[in-house]
């Protein structure tokens, strides 16, 4: 497995952590890859910490387990810093991206002594922006396939609009936002 990349997303309940990776492992097939995507699922309830997994490979995926050693991982909401071991088994040969309006150095001292690439992006701001409501899933999709390159950015862009304007077919204002928002968030990762 040595071509897979492995991604753990952590975020609150509502927030479109589970959405997100479901999205991402859906993009992926689409662009012949091998996928999972699948949420863990514990005592959910809006608000509540949850965790997400992708796992992508240009070969069959045999393994079917959480993901304890991820390549990158995505942590929606910047609280869970101060609650959940989002370094957990993070190799410093990949990268965590943070939802945050903090630089990374502001953050270190909250990565549990990481060594490897932190890189943040504030989804609230490119949310409002681009939606005018907050949704952090829709901008920390796009950092996490600009951070990775799992993606080709023009093609995860193209097979993005396809998925949403059939979610949103009577909502185009909805799918346009969308869409701004991935594109402003491969801009705004820091």
């Amino acid at each position: 497995m040595s071509n897979t990349v492995e991604i753990r997303w952590h975020g609150r309940g509502g927030q479109g952590a589970k959405t997100a990776a479901l999205l991402l492992a859906d993009v992926a097939f689409k662009m012949d890859k091998h996928v999972q995507g699948f949420p863990e699922y514990g005592p959910e309830r809006m608000g509540a910490p949850i965790t997400a997994f992708n796992r992508i490979s240009d070969s069959q995926i045999r393994v079917h387990s959480n993901i304890y050693d991820p390549d990158y991982v995505v942590v929606v909401d910047e609280t869970l810093l101060h609650t959940v071991d989002v370094t957990k088994g993070l190799k410093d040969t990949g990268a965590i991206l943070i939802n945050t309006e903090n630089t990374a150095d502001d953050l270190m001292p909250y990565l549990n002594g990481y060594k490897g690439k932190v890189y943040t992006i504030n989804a609230r701001e490119v949310c409002m922006k681009t939606l005018g409501k907050y949704f952090p899933n829709t901008p920390m999709l796009a950092a996490i396939v600009k951070i990775s390159g799992i993606i080709e950015q023009d093609a995860f862009l193209r097979e993005m609009e396809n998925s949403l304007s059939h979610k949103f077919a009577k909502k185009p204002e909805v799918l346009d936002g969308n869409m701004k928002a991935l594109k402003m968030a491969f801009k705004e990762v820091r």
